[in-house]
């Protein structure tokens, strides 16, 4: 349910900026926090006050979890419910971010005048930019579908843990879904492979590119997006300059 809340939050900043800040102030982000978390142990509650199922110790996979009580479990329930909305809600996501900046490159490309070879680079440039994209979307969608599945397959499938090695191999992966991005964004993206070196392999501190940032073609959507916020965002706000100097 995090990565649904990040999804959406990505998506919201880049398909809809101009409601991002009136969405996404301090008391939002406390109450989306905190409705979040309530929602994530409310599913638990049937099972912790041994309404329908209970917690407790399963001795074949060493593990603490959902256990039948009166021939009954919502552990099917939970893990399918589980997997299949934040499939759905990131791939709807990331769809519509991809849809949303392939539109928005496109307008601006009919609105500039250039000349042939101008417009041919630049379509060269936009199409690899496109597909770099749709490379780091679809490893971080693997990534997770790749963590999280075998558990639910085996949760539902060996619901009585008929093999508990598989139930604890698809616990480990599960586990590791959550250190598996920093790589993925590494793999996919020069400027956080820059940035990884600069902070591990060198002691002088980081500082920006020299030159014109919106040529460099390895930046996320989410730092293109920032950029152009941030900017507007100080030209609006920064005094001129007066005239008694």
């Amino acid at each position: 349910m995090n990565m649904v809340a990040i999804t959406l939050n990505r998506y919201i900043l880049i398909a809809h900026n101009n409601i991002y800040d009136k969405v996404y102030q301090r008391k939002n982000i406390l109450f989306m926090i905190a409705s979040l978390w309530t929602f994530c142990f409310g599913m638990l509650t049937p099972p912790l006050l041994g309404i329908w199922g209970t917690l407790g110790l399963d001795p074949p996979s060493f593990s603490c979890t959902i256990l039948k009580k009166d021939d009954s479990s919502p552990k099917k329930f939970l893990f399918l419910f589980g997997f299949l909305f934040p499939c759905i809600a990131i791939v709807v996501s990331y769809t519509a971010i991809y849809y949303k900046v392939k539109k928005s490159r496109m307008k601006m490309a009919s609105h500039t005048n250039r000349t042939p070879l101008s417009v041919t680079s630049k379509g060269i440039q936009t199409k690899k930019e496109d597909m770099r994209l749709t490379r780091m979307m679809l490893i971080i969608f693997l990534g997770f579908v790749f963590s999280f599945f075998p558990l639910m397959i085996v949760n539902v499938a060996d619901d009585q843990v008929r093999v508990p090695m598989l139930h604890v191999l698809a616990s480990v992966l599960a586990w590791a879904s959550a250190v598996i991005n920093p790589f993925v964004y590494a793999f996919t993206n020069r400027q956080y492979r820059t940035a990884y070196k600069k902070l591990f392999c060198s002691t002088s501190p980081i500082r920006p590119a020299k030159g014109n940032t919106h040529s460099t073609p390895s930046r996320t959507l989410m730092t293109e997006f920032q950029y152009n916020a941030s900017a507007a965002y100080v030209s609006k706000h920064t005094p001129l300059p007066s005239n008694d100097d």
